[in-house]
């Protein structure tokens, strides 16, 4: 599985702005795609994932400020973030999840998302 990211950047404090996330050359069916973060110096650590019947999950320091969405047909997931502060920043990942045998992570190349006081 391929995943291709886009939209990161640099915002001030209580901006906007739009990931995509296109997955392409998955012969099975994707479970779940979500998106991940890494600050510098901390965790990656889980923003929000999407299932693939539409099962949405957050983070608490996310909540009420970011949407997770996806186009079926265009295998692509969204993460809509608004009123961003500058502890959303850091390097944000797409991730996929195949379930075969066992489940099976792709993660794409990360995106910047600097925001700024």
């Amino acid at each position: 599985v391929q995943l291709v990211e886009s939209g990161g950047g640099l915002v001030q404090t209580g901006g906007s702005l739009r990931l995509s996330c296109a997955a392409s050359d998955s012969v099975f069916s994707i479970e779940r795609m979500g998106w991940y973060r890494q600050a510098p110096g901390k965790q990656r650590e889980l923003v929000a994932s999407i299932t693939s019947g539409g099962i949405t999950n957050y983070a608490d320091s996310v909540k009420g400020r970011f949407t997770i969405s996806k186009h079926n047909a265009k295998n692509t997931v969204y993460l809509q973030m608004n009123s961003l502060r500058p502890e959303d920043t850091a390097v944000y990942y797409c991730n996929a999840v195949i379930v075969v045998v066992g489940e099976y992570d792709y993660w794409g190349q990360g995106t910047q998302v600097t925001v700024s006081s």
